[in-house]
C-alpha cells in the first residue's frame, strides 16, 4: 500500500464511507491464516479523492493518492473492483534439496544446469538449480481444493508420501526431488483474477502488480509489477498537477498489457499440464504449430 503523503485524519463525517477490506493475508499481500478481523485495518473513503488507510499497528494516514501495491489479497482492491482471486484448479507443492551435486547427485544431474520440466496431463515435477547448488522443486497437481484439504501438511512425512504417490512409477531421480526433500512440503494453491480484470476510474486510487492483475505464475508477474510502478511514476511526472489524468492514462495502458500476459499465462498452464502434456509444451518450444 503506497500513499503520497501523511495528513492528520479527520473525524468521521456523515458522508464518510467505511470500507473494511478483509482477506487471508496481511497488508503486504502475503497469504496466511489472518482473516483480517481486529488486526487487518482497512481503508475509508473520505470523498474528493481522499482516503484514510489504517494499518495493522493502528496508525492511520490520509492521502489524496492511494496506490494498492499490496499483492494478491489486496485490501485496496475492493475500493475499485468486486473481483477476488479464484483457484485455477492446480496447486504447487514446494520442496528443497540442499547441496544437490554432493548429496543428491542423481537428481542434480536430472535437473541439469538450469531448469527441469517432467510433465504429464494434470501433473508435473518442475525443478531448477539455484546459485548455491540448491534444487528448488515445485510439484504441480491439477486437483480441486478438497483433494488437498485431506492431505496433512503438518505431518511432513505423510504429506510427502501422498504427493510423491501421484508420480508412482516415475524415474527415481525425479521422485527423489519430492521424497528426499529437506524442508517440509509447502502447499501453494494457484489463484488468479479474471484475465480481463479492469475497473472504472475512482478518484485518488489505483492498483499495480498482483493487486491489479494476479495471474497464473509465468515468470512475468514481478516484471509487470516493476513496469507498472515505472509507468505510474512516469504518468504522475507527466501530469504533476492533474493526478486523475495521470491515473487515467496509466490504467488505459495497463489494462490491455496485463490482460495479454494473463491470457498467455493461462495458455502456458494448459500447455504444461493439459491433456496433451508434455507434447504440447515440446511443440511450443520447438516451434511446431499448435492445433486450434
Amino acid at each position: 500500500m503506497c500513499v503520497d503523503r501523511v495528513e492528520q485524519p479527520e473525524r468521521d463525517g456523515a458522508d464518510a464511507v467505511l470500507r473494511r477490506v478483509r482477506g487471508p493475508g496481511g497488508l503486504d499481500g502475503q497469504s496466511g491464516g489472518d482473516d483480517g478481523v481486529g488486526r487487518a485495518g482497512g481503508v475509508r473513503t473520505l470523498g474528493d479523492g481522499r482516503h484514510e488507510a489504517t494499518f495493522a499497528d493502528g496508525t492511520t494516514v490520509v492521502t489524496s493518492l492511494l496506490v494498492g501495491a499490496d499483492g494478491a489479497w489486496s485490501r485496496v482492491r475492493p475500493l475499485l473492483s468486486d473481483a477476488t482471486p479464484e483457484y485455477v484448479g492446480t496447486s504447487f507443492v514446494e520442496t528443497y534439496l540442499f547441496d544437490g551435486d554432493t548429496r543428491h547427485p542423481a537428481s542434480a544431474k536430472a535437473a541439469g544446469g538450469g531448469s527441469l520440466f517432467a510433465l504429464a496431463p494434470g501433473k508435473g515435477i518442475q525443478a531448477h538449480r539455484e546459485s548455491d547448488g540448491t534444487l528448488h522443486t515445485y510439484v504441480a497437481l491439477s486437483e480441486p481444493r478438497d483433494w488437498f484439504a485431506v492431505v496433512d501438511f503438518i505431518d511432513s512425512a505423510s504429506a510427502t508420501a501422498r504427493i510423491a504417490g501421484e508420480s508412482d512409477g516415475w524415474a527415481p531421480e525425479l521422485t527423489a526431488l519430492i521424497t528426499d526433500g529437506e524442508t517440509a512440503p509447502v502447499l501453494r494453491p494457484l489463484n488468479a483474477l479474471p484475465v480481463e480484470h479492469r475497473w472504472d476510474r475512482v478518484p485518488g486510487v489505483t492498483l499495480l502488480g498482483d493487486a491489479a492483475h494476479l495471474m497464473i505464475p509465468s515468470g512475468e508477474g514481478a516484471n509487470l509489477a516493476m513496469y507498472d510502478g515505472a509507468e505510474l511514476g512516469r504518468a504522475i511526472a507527466a501530469h504533476p498537477d492533474d493526478v486523475e489524468a495521470a491515473l487515467t492514462g496509466y490504467e488505459r495502458a495497463m489494462f490491455p498489457r496485463s490482460a495479454a500476459e494473463a491470457a498467455d499465462a493461462a495458455r502456458q498452464l494448459e500447455l504444461m499440464f493439459g491433456g496433451n502434456a508434455p507434447h504440447s509444451l515440446v511443440d511450443m518450444l520447438t516451434g511446431h504449430r499448435q492445433p486450434r
